[in-house]
């Protein structure tokens, strides 16, 4: 399988459980590795074989930088969703990183990987009432 790399997009998040943290938008980069089949592109050299990698990462800046998020969890969460349900790619890798959210450190992130496979419908557990 191919790989696409989508490295360092900076996206203005407010971002953080706490007020200081939420007062203000937060720089936060976002790594991307998208796993796709370049193979028809690669020999055909024809756009519409290829995976577009713009259209996808306009969707993840618009949700980013759209609502705010607590946890750099629901946001890499959020980022694998979108890559691999709205955009069809059969696999991501996510790593979102706060730059200077921790002293003495450039700065703190959270990788995450998700395939289609993680975002099936999951039938709900009915509770059953005991008699």
């Amino acid at each position: 399988m191919d790989v696409i790399e989508i490295d360092d997009l900076r996206l203005r998040c407010v971002i953080g459980c706490s007020d200081e943290e939420r007062r203000d938008r937060q720089d936060v980069l976002v790594q991307l590795r998208v796993r796709v089949d370049a193979r028809a592109a690669g020999h055909s050299d024809d756009l519409a074989d290829a995976w577009n990698y713009r259209t996808p990462t306009k969707s993840v800046i618009r949700a980013a930088e759209g609502r705010t998020w607590s946890t750099v969890e629901a946001l890499a969460a959020e980022i694998a969703r979108i890559v691999v349900v709205e955009h069809r790619a059969s696999h991501v890798r996510v790593r979102v990183h706060k730059p200077g959210a921790l002293r003495f450190s450039s700065s703190v992130g959270l990788v995450i990987e998700r395939s289609i496979e993680d975002f099936a419908v999951v039938p709900s557990r009915e509770v059953v009432a005991s008699a």
